[in-house]
């Protein structure tokens, strides 16, 4: 018997015993996952350069018609097949991304007779795989239970932020993924809000960092998140609370044959692999056909930040108007209750204004049905297609450029919907569109390019109200480049130089300069006002009035999750290199620019005097030294 024959012989007599194994590889061999039939059960594991990163961990959901979490046989697998692709993008950290990996498909049968297929796909930098049902149905199948589960190695420790309970905060507006990280704590430490853990969750797993997300969220699922439980440092995929609906809509999954569940994305490798992969983009679905003529990244001017709600007024406005021209930013932000602290006629003079400047201007509209009590408005314009269309048209006919929606009311698969139906509608009418209140975009911004940004973070706003929110910034700052901002743009609207108005902010003003590199955002609300602006030496706002706003490279130099973020971006020809430190500590710095090695550069630090100063800088050998202040930063630019 040749040794082909006796493998084959062998492969049968696993599968009649019900067990199998199989090993993906990333293409550089460097990642292995193991996934396994034993006892019925699917199972995989997986590995980086030899070391365990996941141990046994388990994949399958429960239908109401068919249990796909046991019983399960193996019909089949796919050869191993490399899968590219290759796209561009405006709202990421790089502009012209390649994805390559290495793809299997395993086809299991569960007591029942009924298919199930899970994909495996395996990039040098992690791990994707997501459900399939093959067969055809026209009735409605519904998904009760997923029981995909990360099992962590003894002593992972993990950044993780908890998930808001539905139908608690101010005025009912929760979830809205506005709660801080907890950093580096114990993997396996039951969540402090019974509603789970959100994505992006980090891990330091066996000397190896993971990132878990999920992408190619459509309106067949529901939006996921981590159970609050994690017994033995296991994870398991958790779905929304029962209020996470719009009015009347589905809650969990439900959808006719065949179905395909989003993709669960585990980003793995070094802090700079998980910094600079571009896998949460890579996984979502490619960009819908749509006129992008109309999209342009750009910074924004907003007087509510820091004004708050008697901001909302003409003379105001056309304020923020100059100033945006001033800084030659692109837009403007006109927030809640315009449509009767201006008015639709005002406001359209107010774009007509603007475009003499050559500045545009976005409007902020309430998205609630009956998911919250907010009483800012415009509300309830968006609910119907027919409204969205009949709004949407009015608003772009005088001239407006973009919409910020807020206050939405959780993950449920209806309220999933709802979000991709603006979106639709948005493109239609050539209306960018900002999600406030709101989910992780989860890559929908590939697939609709007119989603410019997104919150879902604990932004500034908080540190205007709150000072212990002002606290945390720091650390809160450098821990989000590797957890909320590592895929999905991000509406924190940073940047206040000079000061904020009864609070007293702890970070210094190269940290916040820092910050307008540091962050991704397709437009980039700054919360800086005129008259603060005022007390900006020239060189900072010189800087600031050509910043880029698309980035076609990134480099990760140096930084650990709350403790320390350096980042390097290209544009065109110029790199901006920005740093901020997350601690009270002055840190001195020896950073590897060697690519950047016979540049000059303009370095902008802290000054105790006049906030900012500039010095030159060359790079003529491989270490750099730079100084930060405590919960301080800088900027450079090199040419």
């Amino acid at each position: 018997m040749n040794l082909k024959l006796s493998l084959q012989v062998f492969l049968l007599l696993l599968l009649s015993f019900g067990a199998f194994s199989q090993k993906v590889f990333s293409p550089n061999r460097q990642i292995v996952v193991d996934f396994s039939i034993k006892n019925q059960q699917a199972k995989y594991s997986v590995t980086f350069q030899g070391k365990t990163v996941l141990a046994s961990s388990s994949l399958g959901l429960i239908r109401e018609d068919g249990d796909f979490t046991k019983g399960l046989a193996l019909l089949g697998s796919s050869k191993p097949t490399l899968v590219k692709d290759q796209y561009t993008i405006r709202t990421t950290k790089k502009s012209n991304i390649t994805y390559t990996a290495n793809r299997q498909i395993f086809k299991l049968k569960n007591a029942q007779g009924k298919k199930l297929d899970i994909i495996f796909q395996v990039s040098n930098d992690g791990v994707a795989f997501r459900y399939f049902f093959p067969e055809n149905s026209t009735d409605i199948k519904k998904i009760s239970e997923e029981i995909t589960s990360f099992k962590f190695p003894a002593a992972t420790k993990a950044w993780l932020q908890p998930m808001s309970d539905a139908q608690t905060g101010w005025e009912h507006c929760h979830p809205s993924y506005e709660e801080f990280y907890q950093k580096n704590i114990l993997a396996g430490i039951i969540s402090p809000i019974k509603a789970g853990w959100v994505y992006p969750a980090l891990f330091q797993s066996n000397g190896t960092w993971v990132l878990l997300t999920e992408a190619g969220l459509d309106g067949t699922y529901c939006a996921t998140r981590l159970r609050a439980e994690s017994p033995n440092n296991e994870y398991k995929i958790g779905f929304p609370q029962t209020p996470e609906v719009f009015t009347g809509g589905e809650l969990n999954p439900q959808s006719t044959l065949p179905w395909l569940s989003p993709w669960r994305v585990i980003a793995l490798g070094s802090l700079k692999t998980i910094t600079e992969s571009t896998l949460g983009t890579d996984l979502a679905k490619p960009a819908v056909k749509m006129d992008t003529s109309f999209i342009q990244t750009g910074k924004a001017s907003w007087s509510w930040i820091i004004k708050k709600d008697e901001s909302v007024n003409f003379e105001t406005t056309k304020d923020y108007i100059d100033f945006a021209a001033k800084m030659h930013w692109e837009y403007c932000l006109i927030d809640a209750d315009w449509d009767t602290r201006i008015g639709y006629d005002k406001t359209k003079w107010l774009a007509d204004y603007a475009k003499t400047k050559n500045v545009k201007l976005l409007l902020w509209y309430n998205s609630a049905g009956e998911w919250n009590t907010v009483k800012y408005h415009p509300k309830g314009l968006l609910l119907t297609h027919e409204g969205r269309v009949k709004e949407f048209n009015k608003i772009k006919e005088m001239g407006i450029a973009g919409v910020k929606i807020d206050f939405f009311g959780g993950d449920g698969q209806s309220m999933i919907k709802y979000y991709l139906d603006i979106l639709e509608d948005a493109a239609k009418a050539k209306l960018l569109v900002n999600f406030h209140g709101a989910t992780l975009p989860r890559g929908w911004h590939r697939t609709y390019p007119n989603l410019i940004t997104a919150e879902a973070v604990k932004g500034f706003e908080m540190v205007t109200f709150d000072q212990a929110a002002a606290d945390e910034q720091p650390a809160h700052c450098t821990t989000l480049p590797f957890t909320r901002n590592a895929f999905d743009p991000m509406d924190f609207t940073p940047m206040n130089l000079y000061k904020v108005p009864n609070i007293k902010r702890r970070t210094t003003s190269a940290f916040e300069l820092a910050l307008s590199v540091v962050f991704i955002s397709g437009i980039q609300h700054f919360a800086e006002a005129p008259e603060g602006m005022t007390h900006v030496p020239e060189f900072a706002q010189k800087f600031l009035q050509t910043l880029p706003s698309t980035w076609d490279e990134t480099r990760f130099i140096d930084g650990f999750p709350g403790k320390l973020f350096v980042v390097a971006r290209k544009s065109g020809n110029k790199w901006y290199v920005a740093g901020i430190n997350g601690e009270g500590i002055a840190k001195d710095l020896s950073l590897d620019l060697s690519f950047l090695k016979n540049k000059k550069a303009q370095l902008i630090t802290d000054d105790e005097q006049v906030l900012l100063k500039e010095s030159p800088m060359n790079i003529s050998n491989n270490q750099t030294k730079i100084s930060l202040k405590a919960n301080g930063g800088f900027v450079a630019v090199f040419e």
